[in-house]
């Protein structure tokens, strides 16, 4: 999937309920005897890794209000979201097959599901 936007825009991307934006890491393309690994070998493993760009707002909760009157105009209500264990910055160790893989100007990401990444490296450090 190819989508035409500036490199800029990348902050306007927003991440719909549990679901969470990679950028893959560049996988190892040797292995540790010395031999070159091809890209069709890198690309079937079944656990890869990435940091974590953006994340979805949660799981939405249901809401908790009681009706008096089923009649009664209805206020807009908020809607409350039961927040994801990942953050932007983290690395995820996630199941390939659960990814769905898209292009944005020449660069791989990943949509993954929050069940789906099975742990996350978080260095608070980094950032700081």
């Amino acid at each position: 999937m190819q989508l035409s936007l500036e490199q800029q825009d990348l902050h306007k991307f927003l991440m719909i309920g549990d679901k969470v934006l990679i950028k893959p890491k560049n996988p190892q393309s040797q292995t540790k005897s010395g031999l070159y690994l091809p890209p069709t070998v890198q690309q079937g493993e079944k656990i890869q890794s990435g940091y974590i760009i953006k994340t979805g707002p949660g799981h939405p909760l249901p809401s908790a209000t009681e009706e008096t009157e089923v009649w009664k105009k209805k206020e807009e209500e908020e809607v409350h979201y039961l927040p994801l264990q990942a953050r932007e910055g983290d690395l995820a160790v996630y199941l390939q097959n659960a990814a769905y893989e898209i292009s944005f100007n020449e660069e791989t990401y990943m949509i993954v599901p929050h069940s789906a990444i099975l742990m996350l490296i978080r260095d608070e450090g980094l950032f700081e």
